[in-house]
């Protein structure tokens, strides 16, 4: 048997005795295709997959051309909604103090100024009258010193009037007592009015001039002149520079040299001179 013969034989009709199965078959199978495409494209979104089926029909014969399925309705897809744009919230206004409190707060602030002037004012006014009280103070310090200065000085001044007083007192007895000759108004107090000798003044010097103690240096040889006052029994009772020698030091060292001596010798006459005045130079 050749290819053509094959070839021929299959596209014979078979049998006539099986044609009514095989038609009823493939009605079956397409009525069920049907029925599955329908609720395909009802219930699912989505494209159904195809279903093949080989169908054998009883007898050979040409297969009908195959459905052309329809294509599915495109279900609308949901459009995207728009998104509200997000809108910012506008900043808060500003917060606005009730008009009582902002009054209160101004008040507060006034009031601690004038309490910070008033505390700036009183400070002052106390400094202004520490330093009135401290120049009052100082004042009165002054004043008492000079009360005191001038009380000491008039206590000195008649402490020296009443040494001064004394001591005439004294010479004025001793002079009675050695006999004084002179006349009642006589002012000495010598007991006779005569002069020392000529030699007595070199006896005083060579008496006193070893007890003056310096050891400075002078330019020259200045005098100092000094009155000494003597009791009759030549007690020196006092001393007096008359001229300075225009140095200070020789000064002091004749006044403490008469003090040291004491006692003065007497005249050839057996006479101390109440008063006489006697210079001492450094080279003598």
């Amino acid at each position: 048997m050749t290819a053509a013969t094959l070839t021929r034989d299959a596209l014979i009709p078979r049998n006539p005795d099986g044609l009514g199965r095989g038609l009823g078959l493939a009605l079956l199978v397409h009525s069920l295709l049907l029925v599955a495409l329908a609720f395909s494209v009802n219930w699912r979104s989505s494209n159904p997959a195809g279903v093949e089926a080989e169908l054998w029909a009883a007898v050979p014969q040409i297969a009908a051309p195959r459905a052309v399925e329809p294509e599915p309705t495109p279900q609308p897809q949901p459009q995207p909604q728009p998104q509200p744009k997000k809108v910012e919230p506008p900043p808060p206004p500003p917060k606005v103090e009730p008009v009582q409190k902002v009054l209160d707060a101004q008040i507060a602030i006034e009031k601690a100024k004038r309490e910070e002037e008033k505390r700036k004012e009183e400070a002052k006014r106390e400094e202004q009258q520490r330093q009135k009280d401290e120049a009052l103070r100082k004042q009165a310090e002054l004043e008492k010193k000079k009360k005191e200065a001038a009380e000491q000085q008039k206590r000195a001044v008649a402490e020296a009037a009443a040494a001064e007083k004394r001591r005439e007192d004294q010479l004025k007895r001793l002079a009675g007592i050695a006999g004084a000759t002179g006349e009642p108004n006589s002012t000495g107090t010598a007991a006779r009015t005569a002069g020392p000798s000529a030699s007595y003044a070199g006896r005083i010097k060579a008496r006193i001039m070893p007890n003056i103690v310096f050891g400075d240096t002078v330019a020259g040889n200045p005098q100092a002149t000094v009155e000494v006052r003597a009791g009759p029994d030549g007690t020196i009772i006092g001393r007096k520079l008359l001229r300075s020698s225009g140095v200070q030091a020789w000064d002091d060292a004749v006044l403490r040299a008469i003090d040291k001596t004491e006692v003065l010798p007497r005249d050839t006459d057996g006479r101390v001179p109440s008063s006489f005045e006697i210079s001492f130079r450094p080279h003598e």
